[in-house]
């Protein structure tokens, strides 16, 4: 079975959104952007709501480089009851969690979510998530949506890796 990773950016205080300014995805960090490369070659999906793939879909068929490339021929799964029509190329609209669930029983490598934090938190309690992937940035804002809110979740740490831009990264299993 595919494994589902969550890989959420945040403040050290736990806030993933707003990203009032803290968030870079073209940071100059080698040794980050390595990591994040070969998270891509690992995963051949990505599973995104609908507010992060609107987002997604306004600017980054509009960039160029590694991370664009990757965006655009990545089949991508956008979860919604109200999208009409998807048009990135490569995007499917899945109308509900037993579809995510479904997809994980599917052959390929590793399925991303990545933003979408009404998905997400909503992916928790189905137990479908198996990698929690979080890019802690040193930087405290104080206000905002935190991926956590109001949850109990027991983890594993699994890895900690901190990169020279003072990104830490931190990945944990549900228990």
């Amino acid at each position: 079975m595919r494994r589902l990773i969550v890989t959420e950016n945040s403040t050290l205080d736990g806030i993933i959104s707003p990203m009032a300014g803290w968030f870079d995805p073209m940071t100059d960090d080698a040794e980050l952007a390595a990591v994040n490369d070969r998270h891509g070659a690992d995963s051949d999906a990505l599973v995104l709501g609908r507010v992060t793939y609107e987002e997604f879909a306004g600017f980054w068929p509009h960039q160029e480089g590694k991370i664009s490339a990757y965006l655009d021929q990545v089949a991508k799964y956008v979860v919604s009851t109200g999208l009409e029509q998807a048009d990135w190329p490569n995007t499917t609209i899945l109308r509900d969690l037993d579809a995510v669930a479904a997809l994980k029983k599917q052959p390929g490598r590793d399925i991303t979510v990545t933003g979408s934090t009404t998905l997400v938190r909503s992916l928790i309690p189905t137990g479908l998530v198996d990698v929690f992937r979080l890019f802690v940035h040193p930087v405290v804002q104080g206000h905002g949506i935190r991926l956590f809110d109001e949850v109990a979740l027991p983890l594993s740490h699994t890895k900690a890796t901190a990169f020279p831009s003072g990104v830490v990264l931190l990945e944990y299993t549900p228990r």
